[in-house]
């Protein structure tokens, strides 16, 4: 429970700050054109009966915008005047046109109103990764530093790889470090160059790997190949109970040799699959308990033990920081502006580049609603992957509202451009049908990307 409202408070705390500054972005540039706000709110505020759905309302003197919050956490909204929104105020478009509503301002000041939630977003972004940076660096463990190698499943053995591999790059590049670009540049590859057994050496693929496929195969195409080696047991757990140690090393289980904790978990998993099929609290006890045999000082020891429900033995492994030795590039104020600039700009290049998997089978299942976006924040406060994080929900916002999708603020902006272009607005009836189909898509998605998460949540997906 802890976990969830950890994750839960940074969720909204992020959202919260995005939604305000996106929403702030159209405030600006009404005020700045004399456009009127009648309503600039966090959050939704859908009417229950008799209440108008208000936590907090308040309307400065002399002022024509009510400020306030709802109740549904889910967004916010800026009522402009004059404009045909979700709020679906047609009541209000009846009326002889004024001169400070948006329909009567010039298209290139209505063009920048509607641009400006994205624009608040996109640099807030790209302003956050150039702190980031400035206070904390960029730190990381080259790929080619970890002497280890790598532990590939079997597709990746297929083409060539072997466990232990050391990635050096790709004919476009040397590798970084362990990351999903990584991942891309083997997805894109026609060569990947890797030193196995001290021999420098090149692997062909055939450049058009799916890279869902490699991310969501299970054991993943690559995963840094670590040692079996407990680093702490978990106090009341089952390996404390069978007095598993500090630098202990494990080395089977059930009767199946382990020569890494990768091998570990995938013995886990398939205990797990094994689980999932188990019809009584018999059959599940059996299951859980194992055999696990380790070794200590080069001495080998076996216990038998019963794994929680989770499947949990109760320690952790050591770590890649407790084996490599991490590198961090600093950067001055004023440096940290372009590095973060050219940051943000690969962050958006890429999820670009991503969103052709959407359209495809898998792409659809992954998808995810806000359960799977809140699971992208650490289970632990800490400051330096909850500001990457908002960073990143941040570019996604901008995206995703700059899409031709009537209801979002790309729909206005297509019809603003066409009308820049033809010298004609559409009509006020086809803008409100506009509105509902593109609504209507909206609220289709996020029901599909929510009940994902419930689905997964369950163990459907």
């Amino acid at each position: 429970m802890e976990i969830f409202l950890i994750r839960l408070l940074q969720f909204i705390l992020a959202i919260s700050l995005l939604v305000l500054l996106h929403e702030g972005g159209h405030f600006f540039f009404a005020k700045l054109f004399g456009v009127r706000v009648d309503k600039f709110y966090m959050f939704f505020d859908p009417r229950i009966w008799k209440w108008d759905g208000s936590i907090i309302k308040f309307k400065p003197k002399n002022s024509d915008t009510q400020y306030g919050m709802g109740w549904l956490p889910l967004g916010g909204y800026c009522k402009i005047a004059g404009m045909i929104d979700e709020s679906f105020d047609t009541e209000q478009m009846k009326q002889p046109e004024q001169a400070w509503e948006f329909r009567t301002k010039p298209a290139w000041q209505r063009l920048l109103i509607m641009i400006g939630g994205v624009l608040v977003n996109f640099l807030l972004a790209l302003f956050i990764y150039s702190m980031i940076l400035f206070y904390w660096g960029d730190t990381y463990i080259p790929l080619k530093d970890m002497s280890l190698g790598m532990k590939f499943n079997r597709e990746a053995k297929a083409y060539g790889f072997q466990d232990g591999d050391i990635l050096l790059g790709t004919e476009k590049g040397a590798f970084k470090e362990f990351s999903a670009d990584m991942f891309r540049a083997i997805s894109e590859a026609s060569r990947v160059d890797i030193i196995r057994q001290g021999k420098q050496m090149s692997i062909n693929l055939p450049g058009e790997l799916n890279l869902l496929d490699m991310l969501k195969s299970e054991p993943a195409f690559v995963r840094p190949l670590l040692p079996s080696q407990v680093d702490s047991v978990i106090a009341h757990t089952p390996a404390d109970k069978i007095g598993l140690q500090k630098g202990d090393k494990i080395v089977a289980i059930n009767n199946h040799a382990i020569d890494s904790h990768n091998e570990y978990l995938d013995e886990i998993g398939r205990l797990s699959d094994m689980l999932a099929l188990a019809k009584t609290s018999a059959d599940s006890l059996k299951i859980r308990t194992t055999t696990i045999v380790y070794a200590r000082d080069g001495v080998n020891d076996t216990a038998q033990v019963v794994l929680t429900p989770e499947l949990l033995l109760g320690f952790t492994n050591i770590g890649l920081n407790s084996i490599y030795q991490p590198v961090t590039k600093e950067y001055g104020f004023f440096e940290s502006f372009p590095a973060g600039i050219k940051y943000g700009w690969h962050v958006l290049a890429s999820y670009v580049d991503d969103m052709k998997y959407v359209f495809t089978a898998e792409g659809a299942k992954s998808l995810g609603g806000f359960g799977a976006i809140g699971s992208l924040f650490p289970p632990m406060w800490d400051w330096y992957m909850f500001w990457k994080m908002t960073a990143f929900l941040s570019i996604i916002l901008a995206f995703m509202n700059i899409l031709p999708i009537p209801a979002l603020d790309g729909g206005h902006v297509l019809f603003l451009l066409y009308e820049m272009i033809t010298r004609r607005k559409p009509s006020e009836e086809f803008m409100v049908r506009a509105e509902y189909v593109g609504f209507g898509i909206l609220i289709l998605l996020m029901v599909v990307a929510n009940l994902n998460d419930i689905l997964r949540w369950l163990g459907y997906m």
